[in-house]
């Protein structure tokens, strides 16, 4: 008589899932681990693993999920428009699984708190910075509520990051503390939001979302491509794109503000232009000397990378950074700006720069607060509640207004200097798309140097913003 094949036990091990007693069974996604002797995957393939042993009839003991205890969740003061009902419907009908893509101030955060609350169980939201976990932390608590028999009371959410380790049935962590915490609470939480789901693709955060067994994930985000093209890497870590609506149908329907894009282009000093053309002659004569034959970012790293042993390389590098920064930095773009500052002393704006010595060289040629990373979080509100108010008219920043910080409304955003990433325009168009009491159109304003490189730059990232704010993907599911 044969000896009866054993049942497979399923174990949370370490941010895997571990199947012992599994010698006699073959299950997608797994690998044989010779250290234990059983097969072992990623968390991520748990649900797809659970799925295949129920569909082949096979018994098998489960003690993977330790689900945190979650009190049933009540929605308050929170009613979903009409395209935010549908992007929440087309995730659930991709089982629960997907990005929703949304233009900032579209209300992402209430498609997730939504979300939570459909889900009515363990939730875990991770965000790039502090002030967005403190800023999900407060909406979660504004719009949810614990439902008791006869009563209802608030809910104490959680935080993993910025000196915080308070994890609940509802917590929000920073990337940085879900991937130390991944390995060791990644069987805990049911539901999984990924905010910025453009930064999980990265090498270290990618982990996250396979140590993690959470059967529900979804994707939040403005802009979902990456200049790396690893967002292709996103349908396998959290589903794909279910939702998406652009800027331009959002500014037509009244939700988001309508809005222009306006390039002025200005000319370099005679002596600027001499510098500029010397600089960028001198990088474009080196690279060929080394054998590239066009400056494309794959060189470009290729230089990088040789510019730490190579002198050609290092002075190639050299040139190309000289040249950028007379583009990026130029004394009419300055002037220019003093006009239109000149211009709209009634509008709240915005200025937008590369780097920080152009944010503190306008800030004190201007009179402008500023933020940068640098700034101190109390300095850092004080200036957006002065912005807020009315105190302060204009602000000057560099990426670190990008995303994750909640900005008050403004009207017009400049842009001094920036890369050729559809993203991070994208991004500033949305911190003056907020609609206007008034119904005042918002308007993006670009200065760009004529005759440099930067023209080119201008043109890519305009580009991947006309592709994006006219983009209006409603997908349909069939159930299958």
């Amino acid at each position: 008589m044969s000896p009866s094949p054993q049942v497979p036990h399923l174990i949370y091990d370490k941010g895997t899932i571990r199947i012992e007693n599994s010698d006699l069974i073959r299950i997608p996604g797994t690998k044989f681990d010779d250290r234990t002797k059983s097969l072992r995957s990623y968390g991520l393939h748990y649900s797809e693993i659970v799925e295949y042993l129920k569909k082949s009839n096979l018994n098998f003991i489960d003690d993977v999920p330790d689900f945190i205890s979650s009190p049933t969740l009540k929605m308050k003061d929170l009613e979903l428009r009409d395209y935010q009902k549908q992007a929440l419907e087309n995730w659930e009908k991709s089982s629960m699984k997907g990005c929703v893509v949304l233009p900032t101030g579209a209300g992402k955060t209430a498609v997730g708190i939504s979300a939570i609350q459909q889900i009515n169980s363990s939730a875990l939201v991770i965000v790039p910075t502090i002030d967005l976990m403190d800023q999900w932390a407060n909406s979660i608590s504004k719009h949810l509520s614990i439902h008791l028999s006869d009563d209802e009371k608030g809910i104490h959410v959680g935080k993993l990051g910025g000196g915080e380790d308070d994890l609940q049935p509802i917590t929000v962590a920073t990337y940085d503390s879900a991937y130390i915490r991944s390995s060791s609470i990644g069987n805990q939480f049911k539901l999984i939001i990924f905010d910025e789901v453009h930064h999980l693709p990265a090498p270290g955060y990618r982990l996250i979302a396979e140590q993690f067994i959470s059967p529900c994930r979804l994707g939040l985000t403005a802009t979902i491509e990456r200049e790396d093209d690893l967002h292709e890497l996103i349908p396998y870590l959290t589903g794909g794109v279910v939702f998406r609506l652009g800027s331009k149908v959002l500014s037509e329907r009244k939700h988001l503000a309508e809005y222009t894009v306006d390039r002025i282009q200005v000319s370099l000093t005679p002596e600027e232009q001499h510098e500029y053309e010397f600089n960028q002659t001198k990088f474009l004569t080196n690279i060929r000397r080394l054998g590239f034959k066009v400056p494309s970012m794959y060189n470009l790293k290729r230089l990088i990378m040789m510019s730490n042993k190579n002198k050609i390389a290092r002075d190639a590098m050299l040139a190309r950074n000289k040249a950028n920064e007379i583009a990026l930095n130029s004394e009419s773009k300055i002037e220019e700006l003093g006009k239109i500052l000149c211009e709209n002393t009634n509008s709240k704006i915005i200025i937008f720069t590369q780097n920080n010595k152009m944010v503190y060289d306008l800030s004190n040629r201007f009179l402008i607060p500023y933020i940068t990373y640098k700034t101190l979080k109390e300095e850092r509100r004080d200036v957006l509640d002065g912005f807020k108010s009315g105190r302060y008219g204009a602000v000057v920043t560099s990426k670190v207004l990008d995303e994750g910080v909640d900005v008050p409304d403004a009207e017009l955003g400049i842009i001094m200097s920036g890369t050729g990433s559809g993203r991070e325009l994208i991004q500033r168009l949305g911190r003056i798309l907020r609609p206007k009491h008034d119904g005042r159109k918002a308007r993006l304003v670009e200065l760009v140097s004529k005759h440099t490189r930067e023209t080119g730059t201008s043109a890519k990232r305009i580009s991947a913003l006309k592709k994006n704010s006219s983009t209006d993907i409603n997908m349909s599911y069939d159930g299958n």
